[in-house]
């Protein structure tokens, strides 16, 4: 396992394990808590994939679940690989913690599909832009903005990188994204010039969603980020997932529901967007009004 992948795709892999053997013995949740003697909360995260795990922790949760000898083993040594670092774990606190599943994940994914209607999504951000975003918030210091900004900038390594190969990008951007004035007129311009750049990456695709298109499914979604896995060596790959973000936390969707809906959001936006030659149309537009307007 390459080192920028981390330790999230083995954290979410040991949790999922864990909750399909509790749920075949027919444990609740807080049955198995209180074999441990710990919260409920903990076996949650456990199965989540929220954190590294301990070896005595899965030994314990094994023992309870009557797993075999040799499964036991297996999911002790992925419990040893939950705790490798990743890159963004040098940032400390300039990272959430429900943040840094995601930014795991983002480098584990060989297919990434986002919609966004409010903002240029982080990955496309230009260092201007990112300020002009964090501009009014009085809580950060200089410091914790400075770390923010080297977190969003080395998440961008992943479009260019070159080992693993970089995902499959389709970006989905609201028309409104392109004319919210972030930062002032220069930067929004320097920022758009900065997304024509990046479609001349191959496995990169933004396209734009006109305000035009009306009501759709993606307006009542929001913004969203649909995540695929390489198969790997497994004989069952990663699950993908659907990644929601809020102001004070994030949604990880993963059961076939879940992905079926937001496949269909999906679907509906592929259908409403413009392709990529007239959204780079509809940019270079935008860009060439606001330097005459």
């Amino acid at each position: 396992m390459t080192e920028d992948i981390g330790s999230t795709v083995p954290r979410r892999q040991l949790g999922r394990t864990l909750r399909q053997l509790r749920e075949e013995a027919c444990i609740t949740l807080d049955g198995a808590a209180s074999t441990l003697r710990c919260t409920r909360q903990k076996i949650w995260r456990i199965e989540s994939g929220l954190g590294p795990t301990r070896v005595p922790d899965v030994k314990a949760l094994c023992d309870l679940y009557d797993v075999a000898p040799e499964l036991v083993e297996a999911l002790s040594g992925l419990a040893t690989q939950t705790k490798s670092s990743g890159w963004w774990h040098a940032y400390g606190n300039a990272v959430p913690e429900w943040f840094e599943l995601y930014v795991g994940l983002e480098s584990a994914a060989s297919h990434l599909r986002g919609y966004d209607d409010a903002l240029i999504p982080g990955i496309f951000q230009t260092k201007d832009y990112m300020l002009g975003v964090h501009g009014d918030r009085s809580d950060l210091t200089d410091e914790e903005m400075h770390r923010r900004i080297g977190v969003r900038r080395q998440r961008q390594r992943l479009l260019t990188r070159r080992i693993p190969r970089p995902p499959r990008l389709e970006s989905v951007l609201s028309e409104s994204v392109l004319l919210k004035c972030v930062g002032g007129p220069a930067v929004m311009a320097g920022q758009l010039r900065h997304l024509l750049k990046l479609t001349q990456l191959p496995q990169l695709s933004i396209r734009v969603l006109p305000l035009a298109a009306g009501a759709h499914l993606g307006a009542e979604a929001g913004t969203f980020m649909m995540l695929s896995f390489p198969p790997g060596n497994r004989s069952t790959p990663e699950p993908p997932v659907v990644y929601c973000e809020s102001w004070t936390g994030a949604l990880y969707l993963d059961r076939p529901s879940e992905l079926a809906a937001y496949e269909k959001v999906w679907a509906s936006l592929d259908a409403l967007t413009l392709d990529e030659q007239q959204s780079k149309s509809m940019i270079s537009k935008i860009i060439a009004e606001a330097h005459h307007g």
